[in-house]
């Protein structure tokens, strides 16, 4: 009878084995399958991002057989669609991309390698404006100093006889629609980044000369080029301007509006000249969307001519410009109908899955107006250039679009709203690179570790206008807004000269809610930042901030922040793994009330007060350093919690609003 058992005992332990064998072996021929769903359900704007990582480490989009890729625009288109793609979902790996492309050519002193500012060409510029993020993030100072060295090179740039920018110095007096995309954005982000307001003069001048001398009045549609001498080939005797009209032209153009717009005070009247133009093209540009596929053809007005065909980095253009018009207020919301049937063109003619990667074909890989018989600037020459797959131009501008689609189905949510962030009671500065003194530390325009840039991203991909409120609050100054939000007052520790909440301040932002206002307050703990004044402003509404501190955390030891949501609960729908270090908590009264709780401390209250609505929170867990993914990994996920917290608070707003 032994002996039988423990035959069977052993045959047993051999089909177990066999089983676990199998088990292992079906388990390695699915895990590919179960991953390939997984990102099936990506968005497209990730799938193209990470598909783009693979295919091309760290920007290298040369083949392995031709010379080494130098300082280019192309990297630069690339890179903004990568840009594009981390703020949207705050996927670290996006930056690392940006960084790793772009820190080979960064010399410690500031020099670029490969860049020649003799060229002259504006197409080297672009790339400035990585390097403009990458200063914002690291702030070091080698990031400022190779984006001054783009920026003199537009102070000594030739210009035709009216101001504008020759397009390179080896296409003298030309001005193309191609170079406002190359210059102006960086220009006006440079400008507005380190406070040199007189150069907008100077970017409105470029825009608006390109679109004097390039517009046609028949059709509203902009001409690719104009030679101030009319000798070249392609030039009009009598106008200058070049011959057709280049869908791809116009879409640089347009994106360069887009761009460029967000950086202009709104008292600067180039805005409003800037505005007419980009309102005045869109009109222009849809009038030839093809019905059938939502695209626009390369010679955008001849759509049956022969050998005429859809070009795909156009539409990726085209629907960008559109979608982020529209969000931001610059067009007329009906203008997302003809982004979003773009973009749907878009995915049923160019975007192509195979082994997991996407791919875009149907983009023309280069187009120029040459001093030589070959770019003539005729038909012929638009629909006779090769078209390839996976164009660098084409993946960015795809990237960009799909960011921009992606944020579309929220932005209707915050329409024609402003949130407005206090700078008063906290108001610390500190040092750029270029010496001057600038405001940081939970801003929408620091994006280090301390600031508040990806959560203004946040905000504006719901619609929502940000704008910063630099004096003491005041029945006037706050009118302008539907949410004030007040993070973190100062104290010594961290302002030797705090603005501290005082009674009347108190009053007139309290009366301000009860005329139908929402105040946010995101607190911290008491060594970081000044509760004793700011429980003056929160007791007029039953909320009272607490001096005691929870959520310590030794070094990188995250565990001691965490937070888990459910996701069942009005706040967060779905479940979510938080960090907040170092928080203080809440004690409600009439009319308070708690609606969030963890391990027996209030995290949130909210309190209706008059016609308005006051939320306080105890810590302003949507900074930078948590939020971006750059420190953070999975499964902390602030920022998936963060959309969440913005419709709520959306969903918040008192009807008057």
């Amino acid at each position: 009878m032994s002996n039988v058992l423990d035959s069977g005992d052993t045959l047993s332990a051999r089909n177990m084995r066999a089983w676990l064998g199998l088990l292992v072996l079906w388990l390695l021929i699915l895990a590919p399958a179960i991953q390939q769903v997984k990102a099936d359900d990506l968005p497209w704007s990730q799938r193209m991002a990470d598909s783009t990582i693979k295919r091309w480490p760290e920007g290298k989009f040369v083949p392995s057989n031709a010379p080494p890729g130098g300082w280019n625009y192309e990297l630069g288109v690339l890179l903004q669609g990568m840009d594009a793609a981390w703020y949207h979902t705050a996927d670290g790996s996006y930056y690392n991309y940006i960084k790793a492309s772009i820190d080979p050519f960064i010399n410690a002193d500031g020099s670029i390698a490969t860049y020649k500012p003799e060229n002259n060409a504006l197409d080297g510029l672009v790339l400035g404006r990585e390097l403009l993020l990458l200063y914002g993030v690291t702030q070091d100072a080698k990031y400022y100093k190779a984006a001054t060295l783009l920026l003199q090179q537009l102070k000594t740039h030739p210009r035709t006889s009216d101001g504008g920018f020759w397009h390179k110095e080896r296409y003298p007096q030309q001005m193309w629609l191609d170079g406002l995309y190359m210059a102006e954005p960086f220009y006006g982000q440079y400008a507005s980044t380190f406070n040199e307001p007189q150069d907008f003069d100077d970017i409105t001048k470029q825009f608006v000369l390109m679109e004097e001398h390039s517009r046609d009045p028949k059709t509203g549609l902009l001409y690719h080029g104009w030679d101030e001498t009319k000798q070249q080939v392609w030039a009009n005797k009598t106008t200058g301007i070049s011959p057709n009209f280049w869908a791809r032209g116009m879409g640089w153009y347009m994106m360069a509006l887009v761009d460029t717009l967000p950086y202009y005070s709104e008292s600067d009247s180039g805005r409003e000249k800037l505005l007419g133009i980009l309102q005045q093209l869109a009109a222009a540009v849809v009038k030839y969307q093809d019905n059938e596929s939502g695209l626009w053809y390369e010679v955008v007005d001849k759509p049956k001519a022969k050998d005429n065909y859809a070009e795909s980095s156009a539409a990726c253009m085209f629907t960008y410009a559109l979608a982020k018009g529209v969000r931001l207020g610059y067009l007329a919301p009906s203008y997302a109908s003809n982004a979003a049937r773009a973009y749907q063109g878009i995915l049923n003619n160019f975007v192509k899955v195979a082994d997991g990667e996407v791919t875009l074909a149907g983009t023309v890989k280069a187009i120029g107006l040459g001093t030589d018989t070959v770019h003539d600037g005729s038909y012929s020459y638009y629909v006779s250039q090769e078209v390839i797959s996976n164009d660098p131009k084409g993946v960015g501008a795809f990237l960009m679009a799909s960011t921009e689609m992606e944020a579309a189905q929220t932005a209707t949510l915050g329409r024609d709203k402003t949130i407005l962030l206090d700078a008063w009671f906290n108001s610390q500065t500190r040092q750029d690179a270029s010496g001057q003194t600038v405001s940081y530390h939970y801003k929408w325009n620091d994006f280090s570790n301390s600031g508040y840039s990806l959560f203004g991203h946040l905000l504006r991909e719901y619609g929502l206008k940000t704008d910063t409120l630099y004096q003491a609050p005041t029945t006037q100054n706050l009118s302008k807004a539907q949410i004030y939000l007040i993070v973190s007052p100062d104290n010594p520790t961290w302002n030797k000269n705090p603005h501290y909440m005082n009674a009347d301040d108190a009053s007139r932002i309290a009366e301000w809610v009860k005329q139908g206002g929402m105040l946010v307050m995101m607190e911290n703990d008491t060594s970081h930042a000044d509760l004793d004044h700011l429980n003056i402003l929160a007791e007029h509404f039953g909320i009272h901030f607490n001096s005691v501190l929870r959520n310590a955390v030794d070094g990188n030891n995250y565990e001691m922040g965490r937070i888990d949501v459910s996701g069942d609960g009005p706040i967060f729908h779905k479940p979510h793994v938080l960090f907040m270090k170092e928080i203080c908590t809440l004690t409600p009264t009439q009319p308070a009330t708690a609606i969030w709780t963890f391990k027996g401390d209030v995290l949130m209250t909210e309190a209706q007060y008059g016609k308005g609505k006051v939320i306080g929170f105890v810590d302003p867990w949507l900074y930078n350093e948590y939020t971006d993914g750059r420190k953070l990994s999975p499964p902390y996920d602030n920022f998936g919690g963060g959309r969440e917290y913005v419709r709520w608070l959306l969903e918040q707003l008192p009807e008057k609003h």
